[in-house]
């Protein structure tokens, strides 16, 4: 087990001191600017061609507030990427665009392909940081959990846990759930594991018994993950 020698209470007041030295710079103008003008082009799209039932949903969730957490905004991020690169398949496009039969709309097609190269790297980066930011904060309170069969059984939980939520992805997906049905499950799970971890702080649910034994666990690391899940946690 790690030396918990220069450990602090973890609090919204010390992350916040923490962060203040990483300070970001303003948005460019160039965003509001852009973005007012998409919006432009999508209303003057509407005024042409309604949408289908699909396409108003999708600008539904666009106009929404962004969530209040880091987190969500990720998996919120993920799905909206997944939506562009739904649309931006070649069977997707209307039909005239797919025969390419002006030079125009070979340089459309043209362009619509990189952007598509573009968004899927896009998202493989942002679920490689993801992945790797969510074994970072595990292998964190991992290492200042007991090494014997303590810490053991907690990585035995979390692997069956993982297998589980795995599982009932792949079924959602071979019924015909749509990305909107994933990603509102996928964020279901990843809340699931957040209440897990504030079980873990709190001695409650399926680590009642295990946190017992959990002698020389820092009191500051199970007060951080116990309320890990808290809206001005």
């Amino acid at each position: 087990m790690a030396s918990t020698d220069g450990l602090v209470p973890i609090t919204r007041a010390f992350l916040s001191s923490y962060y203040d030295k990483y300070p970001f710079g303003p948005l460019s103008n160039d965003v509001a600017r852009l973005t007012s003008e998409i919006r432009s082009i999508i209303s003057e799209l509407q005024q042409r061609s309604p949408l289908n039932q699909g396409e108003s949903l999708l600008l539904e969730e666009a106009s929404h507030q962004p969530p209040h957490k880091i987190d969500e905004n990720m998996w919120k991020n993920r799905e909206s990427i997944e939506e562009i690169l739904y649309l931006l398949e070649r069977s997707h496009w209307p039909t005239l665009l797919q025969q390419q039969s002006t030079p125009e709309d070979a340089k459309l097609t043209s362009l619509l392909e990189r952007l598509k190269v573009k968004f899927q790297n896009t998202l493989k980066i942002l679920e490689s940081f993801q992945s790797k930011n969510a074994e970072l904060v595990f292998n964190t309170v991992m290492t200042y959990m007991p090494q014997d069969f303590r810490g053991t059984l907690i990585r035995q939980q979390r692997e069956r846990s993982e297998r589980s939520k795995q599982a009932e992805v792949d079924a959602l997906v071979n019924s015909g759930g749509s990305i909107r049905d994933r990603y509102a499950l996928l964020w279901k799970q990843q809340m699931d594991r957040r209440r897990q971890l504030a079980q873990l702080g709190a001695a409650t649910g399926v680590y009642r018994t295990l946190v017992k034994y959990l002698v020389g666990v820092p009191q500051v690391l199970l007060d951080f993950i116990r309320k890990i899940n808290d809206d001005d946690g």
